[in-house]
């Protein structure tokens, strides 16, 4: 009799603490949709790319909030960011510093630091964390991260936003070749099956780096 209700008792904690852990992500996940950034932020981002509208603006901003729900879920596991646009917005939410601590606290319950993909221990480790962010991009998004039908909005965003310095992502080497892509571009079916380089200047500084 006592084992049976030890046992009860411990499903009952497990689905405490089951209940507790999925109320947790829920608040966490409420409040990254509902935090109203700074404005500075998109005033800096708009001094750094001057030709960005206010509706592009909005896109940015969509991509940073879409940035902390990856980190989220992923816990403090690495990923990449593979957006100039959206890590210059990140950098300038980090400079707001009290309000950045206190974001990172209750959206992620850990503070989230800016590493750029030059202080990562080696190249494998940014090509990892890339890997991570695609699939984990796509997953949110409802595409297939071995066979995307289209890009994930962090990895389309450079390239739609017509950032300078940004970093251009194709669905298929050959084929974004065949049709006029950049030839630094880098292909999703690469970055997929392990590869992360572009097929023109062959580094990794543009694979995925902050």
């Amino acid at each position: 009799m006592k084992i049976v209700i030890a046992f009860v008792v411990l499903l009952m904690l497990l689905a405490a603490l089951a209940w507790f852990a999925n109320a947790l992500r829920g608040r966490r996940m409420r409040f990254i949709d509902e935090y109203a950034y700074p404005k500075g932020i998109r005033e800096r981002v708009r001094k750094r790319y001057p030709h960005l509208t206010d509706e592009q603006l909005d896109l940015v901003m969509r991509g940073l909030t879409e940035w902390f729900h990856l980190h989220r879920e992923a816990g403090r596991v690495t990923l990449s960011m593979p957006s100039q646009v959206v890590d210059a917005a990140w950098h300038e939410f980090i400079l707001f510093t009290a309000g950045y601590r206190q974001f990172c606290s209750r959206g992620l319950g850990r503070f989230l630091n800016h590493t750029p993909a030059e202080a990562m221990r080696s190249p494998t480790d940014a090509q990892d964390g890339l890997r991570r962010t695609w699939r984990r991009a796509c997953q949110r998004s409802g595409i297939e991260p071995g066979a995307p039908t289209r890009l994930p909005l962090l990895f389309a965003l450079d390239a739609d936003l017509g950032i300078p310095d940004g970093f251009r992502y194709t669905l298929d080497c050959r084929a974004g070749l065949a049709q006029g892509a950049a030839p630094s571009s880098y292909c999703a079916t690469d970055i997929t099956s392990g590869g992360c380089s572009g097929d023109g200047d062959g580094g990794d500084g543009g694979c995925g780096g902050d």
